[in-house]
């Protein structure tokens, strides 16, 4: 198999990757989130 298939399949297999936990990141709801708007600032802890 030539290198650059192998480096492709690589670098697909780590976009895979980072789209997963980055997907698992945003579903993640016990971390402190800041707003800041017209109203002033909204500060929403873990849990909310």
């Amino acid at each position: 198999m030539p290198k650059s298939v192998l480096v492709a399949i690589i670098v697909v297999l780590i976009g895979v990757a980072g789209f997963f936990a980055y997907q698992a990141y945003q579903k993640d709801d016990d971390t402190l989130s800041i707003q800041i708007g017209p109203n002033g600032v909204k500060i929403d802890p873990p849990g909310q």
